[in-house]
């Protein structure tokens, strides 16, 4: 495997979450270095290692409201 994408978002108890495209690992950290940790512990116990991907991608997704009124 060349590459695992992540979707992250901005937890709303602070922090954040991170799902894997494709893999069911799921994870959390309170800052962006400790999402980032958590994601590369959740990879390492989710594949042997000679199946770790090369490319970990990160997609933050940045939900925004507002009023038309």
């Amino acid at each position: 495997m060349s590459e695992i994408i992540f979707l992250v978002n901005e937890s709303p108890e602070g922090g954040y979450s991170a799902r894997a495209l494709d893999y069911s690992i799921f994870t959390d950290g309170d800052s962006i270095e400790a999402i980032k940790n958590n994601i590369r512990d959740a990879i390492s116990c989710h594949f042997d290692l000679t199946e770790l991907p090369k490319i970990v991608r990160l997609h933050f997704v940045h939900d925004e409201v507002f009023s038309l009124a």
